[in-house]
Parts: structure tokens; sequence; C-alpha cells
């Protein structure tokens, strides 16, 4: 007889009885379960936990947006008589709102969170109508604009927030001479003296750009110093300084000779400003009174036709910002603060000769 035999009816009947009882124990467990209110879900989607960079990008936007919200609130204070006052307010609002635009936005996770709506995170929520208020904005605003262009690793982020930070001290001072308060600290950068051989130019990747693996924010001994040689230039990018600077003096020193008065002092004082600046980038470089030396006893001065100084000193300076701007975006965290000044400095210079102040001094693409 086979012991491996099939269960008869009998056994067949006892099997599914046993059967359908284990199903309608299940059942009546899931039902007892969701009769006391137990769900078994997932835990909700957190928020992300920002990073190094992203701390930077938030506090800039916030930053901006405050400025806008308190030069807006200073605009309904200001009397309808104070027609160039009024004009700088909005200026400075509407620029201060396209700089958080083109620096990403408030950040919006699309979770829902109990954070207040409105001013951005880590901003005051208060507005205030008092125009001294909206100058400490942009000066505080600036200051951190501009050290972090100086210490983040990111160069295009470098790059905008060192742009961003020139506009700002612009706007502080414009503002600050229309409502008669104090205004920011004037700068002063002087090209750092090179250490070691003298030459300061480090090896570079194709670009421009540091070698160096980049991390989100800079080392623990990494300086924003303006007195700190700036890594990454190459030996291309320095010789372009020294001459764009040499170039500079040469063409004020010239239009200097034909004007008197003031018009010469001013001329003359910036001519040497950029021709201590060329000399110290020789230094930087190694190539001073060598074959290498790219300074010239002349150059050709940009023909400005009848626009006069003004135009002449201009044009030179947005150059020059270019250039700068350019260098903070490729060059190591820690070290460009020199540049970021000297964009700065530019921009400052800009507005001093009569130019219209921009979002973005230095970035020929936001125009």
């Amino acid at each position: 007889m086979d012991a491996h035999h099939s269960p008869g009816p009998a056994g067949r009947s006892r099997h599914r009885r046993r059967r359908s009882s284990a199903v309608l124990g299940v059942l009546l467990v899931a039902g007892l379960t969701a009769g006391c209110g137990v769900r078994l879900e997932a835990p909700p989607v957190a928020e992300p936990v920002p990073d190094a960079l992203e701390i930077v990008r938030r506090t800039a936007v916030s930053d901006a947006l405050l400025v806008a919200e308190r030069a807006e609130a200073a605009l309904e204070a200001t009397p309808s008589g104070r027609e160039r006052l009024i004009t700088e307010l909005t200026r400075i609002a509407a620029d201060s709102r396209v700089q958080a635009t083109e620096l990403g936005g408030v950040y919006d996770s699309g979770l829902a969170t109990d954070e207040p709506t409105g001013s951005p995170a880590g901003s005051p929520s208060q507005e205030s109508g008092n125009v001294p208020d909206v100058v400490q904005a942009l000066v505080d605003a600036a200051a951190r604009s501009r050290t972090a262009a100086g210490t983040t690793t990111d160069g295009p982020l470098a790059r905008l927030l060192a742009s961003v930070g020139a506009a700002q001290t612009v706007s502080a001072g414009r503002l600050a001479d229309l409502a008669d308060v104090a205004g920011p600290e004037p700068l002063d950068p002087q090209v750092p003296e090179p250490t070691g051989e003298g030459r300061a130019a480090e090896e570079a990747t194709p670009g421009g750009t540091p070698s160096a693996e980049a991390s989100p924010m800079p080392s623990a001994d990494a300086t924003n110093t303006a007195e700190a040689v700036p890594e990454g230039l190459t030996a291309e990018q320095l010789s372009t300084l020294v001459a764009s600077e040499d170039a500079t003096g040469y063409a004020l020193r010239l239009r200097a000779a034909i004007a008197d008065g003031t018009r010469r002092a001013r001329l003359l004082a910036r001519a040497g400003a950029h021709d201590d600046r060329a000399l110290g980038w020789a230094l930087v470089a190694g190539t001073q009174d060598s074959a290498q030396d790219p300074r010239r006893a002349a150059y050709t001065v940009p023909r400005v036709d009848d626009q006069g100084d003004k135009a002449l000193v201009r044009t030179l300076e947005d150059g020059l910002a270019t250039d700068y701007a350019t260098l903070v975006g490729t060059t190591a965290a820690g070290t460009r603060g020199v540049l970021v000044d000297l964009l700065v400095d530019a921009a400052v210079g800009l507005d001093d000769w009569g130019a219209e102040p921009e979002p973005f001094p230095g970035l020929p693409e936001q125009e």
C-alpha cells in the first residue's frame, strides 16, 4: 500500500475548513486594527537639510529681499518732493529683487512647513521706512556677499556674489550721499606682495580653474583676506592683468595732460592707483623688469569721441570690472579676496565717474 496516497474526501473537507478559518482570522485582525485607528504608513518626507553652499545662497537671497522690503517701505514714507531719493529707492528695490531672482530665489521644497510666508527664512520680518536703515541693510548685505564670494568654493556662485556685493556697495554709497548719512567704508585694495621666489601663479587646469578638488566650503585654515595672493591665476591671466592696469594708467595720465584743476587731480590719482596695481601684478607674476614683462611705453587709448573724461574712465573701469569678476570665478577660495575688492573698487569708480548703476557690475551677460 502506498504511504503517500492522496487524502480522501473527509481529509480534503477538514483542510478546506482549516484554511477558511485562517483567512477569516486574518480579516478579523485587519478589521480590528482599522477600527482602532492604527495605520501602517511611511513616515512623512522631511525637509532636506541645506548644505554649506545652499546656506550661502539662501543668505544672499534673504539679504537682497530684506533690502528690497526696506527700500519699498522707505518709499512709502518719502515725501513726494524728494524726487532723486524716490528714484534711487525705486531702483534699489527693483535691482535687489532682480538679484534675489538671479541668486535662485527663496527655496521652496513643496513640503508643508510651519514657517510663515513672506519674508525669507532667517531675515527680520519687520519693515522700516527709515532711509538710514536701508543704507545699513545694504552695507551689511554687501559685507556678507563679499565675504561669501571670497570663501565659497563654487566658482560661478562666487562670481555672482562678488558682483552683487559690488552693486550693493555702490547703492549704499549713493543712497547715503542723498540722505546725508554715513555710508560704507571706502576700499583701498592693494595687490598682495608675492611670497617665495616671487612667482605666485599656480598651476591650473585648462580654463584657469584651480586643480584642487572643490569642497562646499573652504578648509578651516583657509582665509578670506585681501592680503593673500590668489591661487589659480595662470601666467596668461597675470600678464593680461598687468597690461590692462598699466594701459588704464597710461590712458588716464594722457587725459590728465590736457586737463586742469580738479579734473587733472582726479585723473592723476586714479592713474596712480592703476600704475601701482600693474606693478603689483608684475611682481606677483615674477615678470617685473624681465623680457616677459608685458608693460609697454605706450598703448592705444580707447576712442570716446567728444564724451570727455567720464566716458574714458567708464570704458576702462568697466573692462577691469569684467576682468576681476571673471577671475573671482576661477581662483581658489580663501585667496581671492583682493580680486573681490578690486571688482568692488571698479564698480565704485564707475559710479564716481557718472555711470548708471547696474545690479550686476562686471557681468556683461546680465546687461
